[in-house]
C-alpha cells in the first residue's frame, strides 16, 4: 500500500509546481463568465478565463495573497488563493485598456445578451414552446437558444419595438 502511495505522489508531484508570489507581483485573477439568466455559457473556450493584473500588496499564509483591487471591485473580498491567480510578465509595449468589468462576489462575471439572431416554435407535447437565440458576445460569436417569455422578463430593451412574437416573425420569413 505504501509503495503505492508512494508511486502515486510521485507521479503527482512530478506535475505540480509550487507558485508564490512576492508583494508588488503583478496576477492575473481567475473569474467565470455566466450568461445573465444565471447559467454558465456552453462554450468556455474563448472566453476569457482572467481579467486585469492587480498588483499582490502582501502576502497571507502560504496558499493566500492580498490584491490591490479598484473601487469599482469593492464588493469582492480581496484577499485570494493562489489557485485563482496567474502570473503576469510585464512587457514595457504591453498596453492594458481598462475594462469597466462588474465582477461578483463569487467571482462570477454578469454577460449580458447583445442581440437576438433568431426565433423558432416547437412542439413539445402538444404545446407550443417559444424559443430565440441569442447572441451573448460579439466577439466569440457566442450563441444560445433560449425561452422567450424568460428573456422577456429578464430583457425587455431586446424586444422593444416589436408588435408581434419573434416567432411569428420568424414563420413569416422577416
Amino acid at each position: 500500500m505504501r509503495a503505492t502511495q508512494s508511486r502515486h505522489k510521485s507521479y503527482a508531484d512530478k506535475r505540480r509546481r509550487p507558485l508564490e508570489f512576492e508583494a508588488g507581483d503583478h496576477v492575473f485573477l481567475r473569474v467565470t463568465p455566466t450568461a445573465g439568466i444565471g447559467r454558465a455559457l456552453k462554450s468556455r473556450k474563448l472566453t476569457p478565463p482572467f481579467i486585469d493584473p492587480y498588483q499582490i500588496t502582501r502576502r497571507i499564509g502560504l496558499v493566500a495573497y492580498e490584491i490591490a483591487l479598484p473601487p469599482h471591485l469593492g464588493n469582492l473580498y480581496n484577499v485570494f488563493h493562489v489557485s485563482q491567480l496567474r502570473k503576469y510578465v510585464a512587457d514595457p509595449t504591453h498596453v492594458l485598456e481598462q475594462d469597466d468589468v462588474q465582477v461578483r462576489e463569487n467571482l462570477t462575471l454578469g454577460v449580458g445578451p447583445v442581440r437576438i439572431l433568431d426565433s423558432q416554435v416547437k412542439q413539445l407535447r402538444g404545446k407550443e414552446i417559444r424559443t430565440v437565440k441569442v447572441l451573448w458576445d460579439e466577439a466569440t460569436q457566442e450563441m444560445t437558444w433560449e425561452m422567450e417569455d424568460l428573456m422577456r422578463k429578464s430583457y425587455p430593451h431586446l424586444f422593444t419595438g416589436v408588435k408581434k412574437s419573434l416567432a411569428e416573425w420568424g414563420s413569416q420569413g422577416g
